[in-house]
């Protein structure tokens, strides 16, 4: 497959690198050095312990090496919402639909990167439609703005609009789940709440984890569009965003967030809005999971905090404080 790489790919690539050498990130540390660090670090670090219960898990291709829980509510096979943590799933399930022979088309890009112009999705809107079609078309969810085309909006209408394209828009929840299996592995027990592909999924932190190892091995075409095209989105720093829910100059894949500003080590993510924290390191050889479910507003971005934290942690074999 050929594979779109430019200047800013490479950036990324090489910002990674620099920052896991950094970390420490040598085959010789131990598992068990890497597991004490991290329980260390959920008990110690200030940015874990505002997030009350919650479990973490981490792992390589070949399963999970270290996990935890903070108080007894999560499990690794306690099944929750995950809202955004969705998109990662819908962005993978896209690239196995339209065939392992082709490229995603200059419009499933724009709507995998945030870049379509539907901008007008709101969450609470897609509760009690019964179809992923009058999801999309109930009060304004349809809402397409022309001069967004091109910019980053941070927004499930783009994830909408393109089920809608593939043919889903008559699907139920149900029978969306069912769809999303097929193409990713009738072994994930990953099914929606409502018919939302960027924000209505629910998963365990078990069935995530072998979703994020497909991924990792190869089995999923993801592994090869990881950091694929990336866009910007932070506002503040580039005119070609209009609104990203991250405090940090990261930039934007096919469903997924390449963590790369300059404070950070370019891992690939997809946090959700209630708590659900997933992420695969740069290099591909790690994964981790943060699970727990939370309605408050800050809920992805204190999962987000502490789950860097763990990262580092692990990749590190030292406790981050």
């Amino acid at each position: 497959m050929k594979r779109v790489k430019s200047g800013l790919f490479f950036g990324v690539a090489l910002l990674a690198a620099l920052a896991f050498a950094d970390l420490g990130a040598a085959d010789e540390i131990s598992r068990e050095a890497r597991i004490a660090a991290v329980k260390a670090t959920a008990t110690s670090a200030q940015e874990c312990q505002v997030l009350g219960d919650f479990y973490w898990e981490m792992g390589d291709t070949k399963g999970a090496l270290g996990s935890g829980q903070i108080g007894n509510q999560y499990s690794a096979g306690r099944v929750i919402p995950i809202a955004s943590a969705s998109k990662w799933i819908f962005g993978s399930y896209v690239l196995e639909k339209i065939g392992r022979d082709k490229q995603p088309s200059r419009e499933q890009v724009q709507a995998l990167e945030m870049t379509s112009g539907y901008t007008g999705l709101k969450f609470m809107r897609c509760i009690f439609p019964r179809t992923v079609g009058e999801c999309f078309h109930n009060r304004g969810n349809d809402q397409f703005v022309a001069a967004n085309v091109g910019k980053f909006y941070y927004n499930g209408g783009h994830d909408q609009k393109l089920a809608i394209d593939l043919g889903l828009g008559h699907f139920t929840a149900k029978e969306f789940g069912e769809e999303i299996r097929k193409y990713i592995g009738s072994d994930l027990d990953i099914d929606f709440n409502t018919p939302q592909p960027a924000g209505g999924m629910k998963a365990s932190p078990a069935d995530y984890g072998k979703f994020l190892r497909k991924i990792m091995s190869g089995a999923l075409r993801m592994h090869d569009y990881l950091g694929f095209q990336p866009v910007c989105t932070d506002p503040k720093t580039c005119p070609q965003a209009l609104f990203s829910p991250v405090p940090a100059a990261w930039h934007y894949s096919l469903n997924h967030w390449v963590e790369d500003s300059p404070d950070d080590d370019g891992a690939f993510s997809s946090p959700g809005a209630f708590g659900f924290y997933p992420w695969i390191s740069a290099n591909k050889k790690w994964y981790g999971i943060l699970a727990r479910e939370s309605r408050m507003p800050n809920a992805a971005k204190e999962s987000m905090y502490c789950g860097v934290k763990l990262r580092r942690a692990w990749v590190s074999g030292k406790p981050q404080h």
